[in-house]
């Protein structure tokens, strides 16, 4: 159980010296120690009783905050990193455009507001990296103020909670302080991203239950009076807007139950005070505040996310034709029920979101070179086909011919086992499958689909398709029975072989327009060759003909589909990226990230590296502590009497468990991961530090410092006057400021820290000679792991124009790296060749020179500015395209297939006798 040792700082006498000794346990037995669940040398540090000189020094510290979170906030006046994804998601809520992304909506929303109150139309597409917002009149200095204000909010938190611990005053300020100079939250909190709302949000839930837990242990006279439920009340508050910002706020929810389990376990052993009703009395506040109230919080979120977003948009792709139904103009009209010979139907996937059966006037390059199916995710006159028996109807003078033949006489319903042509309109083919290899899916268990014949044409055997009804997935009896729009799933196996209808997710190329392949498998998995029909038609299934629909989900149907959705899509995020690194390089600063690049200035996510080093050590101190503790525990020595040393463990102990859950859930990770993963984690370090600092300087009598506080203080004046030169020294990337390549590779302490310090000038007057650069940011931001998904210039079928202002060279290196991003030299290389694979990353920049061989500063770049995908938002529908958005394929092609792609590429290398790569670098990492 969490317990306070001190009073707070102005106490005239302390509780307990440091060699108080007490019984061992936390209910003491000793005379004169607490009989109930209080805990002995704990005093009331109620943060709203402060004295005035605390809130003055509070004050004080705020508004230094706000000077450097707001320091020329405007800079860069242009699109960095994240916002175009951030930004571009306000964008979207004001539209009331669908989108799907895997954080949860409070941040965004938010966001958004401080848009929309500044007059932010939506009009702004946040697409490319150094876009410019001056000239289109976007309110993003609006947008930028809100994150920071949350940035500087932290600082007071950090200061109270730090009070609220039993800290002294100089101990919460100096705190307080490392948190205004620590480099990566300030860079992280100046733009329109997601990071300081997570950071503010789990910061106020820290404090709330630091509150909490020093009113608890004040024992029963404390116990639901008025304090004690704000603060818990507080604490659900909190826990529910930080899973509402991202999911890593189940981790400050994994933090708060465990130490709410210890609480409870504590009061069961009170059986002086704490009887069985009274302990369910403790046990129902704490489920009310601790779990309906962050649910309710987050469940509302999504309650405004849904209200919002009502217009279809690139998002609705990746949920059920059900949830799309809800959207404007996605709604269906009532379809007849029964699918009958001769119905005009639309075919959906059921597995892979639902695209359609499709067929298009364009051939494939290899195989039979017939016509391309694929899968298409919006609705189309190409997705339409005619179910024909696979005889024609006999008629008075022999079998009635042409499309029309089943349109008289009575419907004849399509059964279980009824064999099948499907015939394509608008191109008079019909769907066809033989034993040829896909042009994609190579393997020999995929057999190629095309469309084939002509108008006219009767077709032949491999046009037939078996029904086989999935009745465990089907709704209703007749649905189980006979062919029903909506309600029926089925499959069609193919009569000549065997195989079965099938989509998955891999993406055909340039040529198929990078919609989804459709196959016919004979292993296929069962969820990806099962289809159902959507669109039907037909002239004898009139007004009166029964009808269906898809059924409404209600709020809780999407929001529970839409965290189903959203978990997938999280945990599929394992490609590879530029600038990801692991949890193991978090603690010690090993690498940031690149946000930006333009004008010879460049903005990368570095942490104060003073900062970062010394809250590390005091988690390493803390732990040797606990070790040491255990062991001499085990040998029977009896230091938990000593109250100081017991305090140390009860106070420090939860802030570094709030580290350690914050931190270690990451290496279970598969997923491309961020330094700024690590920031939560960040704040409880620099916590344990302050409360370290704090018993070595004023609580611990041996050390000698208790009675010489000059000499904490001047400790604490000493780590704030470091950070904050430190801070100085690496602003110039946390602000995008000028700098010379001289000061940048000074301080570059660690290999591994990749900014790159040639893209500064010599001196800094040479800004004055370099006018600004017109259009997007130059490509610091780079190296997009091979098979990422790629942003298009301009349409494949258009040849492409050079560009206007010609490159004198261009220059290319290849680099090796290991994991941790450091360079490997050409014998490092070759001691690994055959021992390890090496992946491929693409960073290309392109260099203006002059005939001298001389940089041209403000010359064109290498590409456009594009945004690197970015791995918690670049997700797009399965069914997706990469065509102009009326058409509905604006989408690019998504990542590599899941279980079936394993399941080829197994059979490739049973196929070659040998095994093969996921994916096969052409090159070596760059």
């Amino acid at each position: 159980m969490v317990q306070k040792d001190l009073p707070s700082e102005g106490s005239t006498k302390q509780a307990d010296d440091d060699d108080t000794k007490i019984s061992h346990g936390i209910v003491g037995s000793l005379k004169g120690g607490p009989q109930d669940y209080s805990s002995q040398g704990v005093n009331d540090n109620d943060i709203f009783m402060l004295p005035g000189s605390d809130f003055q020094l509070l004050g004080l510290l705020t508004a230094v905050a706000a000077l450097v979170r707001l320091f020329r906030i405007y800079q860069p006046s242009s699109v960095v990193f994240d916002e175009v994804h951030f930004g571009g998601f306000a964008s979207k809520y004001i539209k009331g455009k669908f989108f799907m992304d895997v954080h949860p909506p409070l941040a965004k929303l938010l966001l958004t507001l401080a848009g929309w109150l500044a007059g932010f139309d939506g009009e702004f597409d946040f697409k490319d990296i150094g876009k410019d917002y001056v000239e289109p009149g976007v309110p993003y200095v609006a947008m930028r103020l809100l994150p920071a204000l949350m940035g500087v909010m932290t600082v007071p938190t950090i200061f109270l909670t730090l009070k609220a611990t039993g800290c002294r005053t100089m101990t919460a300020a100096m705190g307080a302080g490392l948190i205004i100079f620590e480099n990566g939250l300030l860079t992280q909190s100046r733009l329109i991203l997601l990071d300081s709302p997570l950071i503010i949000f789990t910061a106020f839930t820290a404090l709330a239950w630091t509150c909490f837990t020093n009113q608890h242990e004040q024992g029963p006279s404390k116990a639901f009076d008025a304090s004690w439920w704000f603060w818990l009340v507080a604490t659900g508050l909190g826990l529910g807007a930080t899973v509402s910002v991202k999911w890593v706020g189940l981790f400050t929810i994994a933090w708060v139950g465990s130490l709410t389990v210890v609480q409870l376990w504590v009061l069961v052993g009170d059986t002086a005070t704490v009887t069985l009703r009274k302990w369910f009395k403790h046990f129902f506040a704490r489920f009310f505040c601790l779990v309906v109230i962050p649910l309710t919080f987050y469940l509302g979120l999504f309650a405004v996310h849904f209200i919002c977003l009502v217009n279809p948009g690139d998002g609705d792709g990746f949920m059920s034709s059900e949830f799309q139904a809800t959207l404007n103009s996605k709604a269906m009209q009532d379809v007849p029920a029964n699918v009958v010979l001769g119905s005009r139907v639309s075919i959906r996937h059921h597995n892979t979101h639902g695209g359609y059966l499709h067929s298009h006037n364009h051939m494939y390059p290899t195989g039979s070179k017939q016509q391309q199916i694929t899968l298409y995710p919006h609705k189309d006159e190409n997705n339409m086909w005619l179910l024909e028996n696979q005889t024609q109807p006999e008629g008075l003078d022999g079998p009635i011919a042409g499309l029309n033949a089943w349109d008289t006489g009575e419907p004849i319903p399509i059964r279980d086992g009824a064999i099948l042509r499907l015939y394509h309109f608008v191109t008079d083919r019909r769907l066809h499958s033989h034993d040829v290899r896909p042009p994609v899916s190579e393997a020999e268990w995929q057999n190629e689909v095309s469309s084939y014949g002509y108008e006219g044409f009767e077709g032949d055997a491999n046009d037939f398709f078996r029904v086989e009804i999935v009745k465990s997935l089907s709704d209703g009896a007749a649905a189980k029975a006979h062919l029903r729009t909506i309600e029926t799933k089925f499959r069609l196996i193919h009569v000549m072989t065997g195989c079965a209808l099938f989509s998955h997710k891999v993406k055909l190329p340039v040529w198929g327009f990078e919609q989804q392949e459709v196959t016919c498998a004979k292993q296929g998995t069962l969820p990806n060759s099962i289809w159902y029909v959507e669109q039907n038609e037909h002239p004898l299934l009139g007004a009166d003909a029964e009808k269906v629909n898809y059924k409404n989900p209600g709020f809780l149907g999407k929001f529970w589909e839409l965290q189903k959705v959203m978990w997938t899509t999280n945990a599929g995020l394992v490609e590879s990226h530029a600038w990801d690194s692991r949890p193991p390089s978090w603690p010690v600063l090993r690498r940031g990230i690149n946000f930006w690049g333009k004008d010879r200035r460049q903005i990368y996510l570095i942490g104060n590296p003073i900062i970062w080093w010394s809250s590390t050590a005091a988690i390493g101190i803390y732990v040797l502590f606990k070790v040491l503790s255990i062991l001499r525990w085990q040998r029977g020595f009896r230091d938990y009497t000593n109250l100081n040393f017991k305090r140390f463990d009860y106070e420090i102990g939860p802030t570094v468990l709030g580290w350690a859950f914050h931190y270690f859930p990451f290496f279970l990770m598969q997923r491309q991961l961020f330094l700024h993963h690590y920031f939560p984690a960040l704040y409880f370090a620099i916590m344990a530090l302050c409360q370290v600092y704090d018993f070595a300087t004023n609580r611990i009598s041996a050390l000698g410092l208790r009675n010489r506080p000059a000499i904490g203080r001047s400790g604490i004046a000493v780590l704030l006057a470091v950070s904050i030169v430190v801070f100085t020294l690496y602003a110039p990337l946390s602000y995008g400021n000028q700098w010379t390549q001289s000061a940048c590779n000074k301080v570059k302490l660690l290999e591994t820290w990749d900014f790159d310090c040639s893209v500064f000038p010599a001196e800094l007057s040479d800004y004055a000679s370099a006018p600004p650069s017109a259009g997007n940011a130059q490509q610091t931001a780079a190296p997009v792991a091979s098979g990422a998904n790629e942003q298009k210039s301009q349409d494949v079928n258009v040849t492409p124009h050079p560009s206007s202002e010609p490159s004198i060279s261009r220059v290319e290196k290849v680099e090796y790296r290991d994991q941790d991003g450091n360079i490997l030299d050409e014998e490092q290389v070759k001691e690994l060749e055959g021992k390890v694979s090496f992946e491929t990353r693409y960073e290309t920049r392109t260099r203006v020179i002059d005939s001298e061989g001389k940089e041209i500063a403000d010359g064109p770049v290498g590409g456009e500015g594009v945004a690197p995908p970015h791995p918690d938002i670049d997700r797009l529908p399965e069914t997706a395209a990469d065509q102009p958005e009326n058409d509905g394929r604006e989408y690019p092609a998504m990542a590599s297939p899941e279980k079936d792609i394993r399941k080829e590429k197994l059979a490739q290398q049973a196929d070659d006798g040998k095994p093969r790569p996921a994916s096969e670098p052409s090159e070596a990492t760059r």
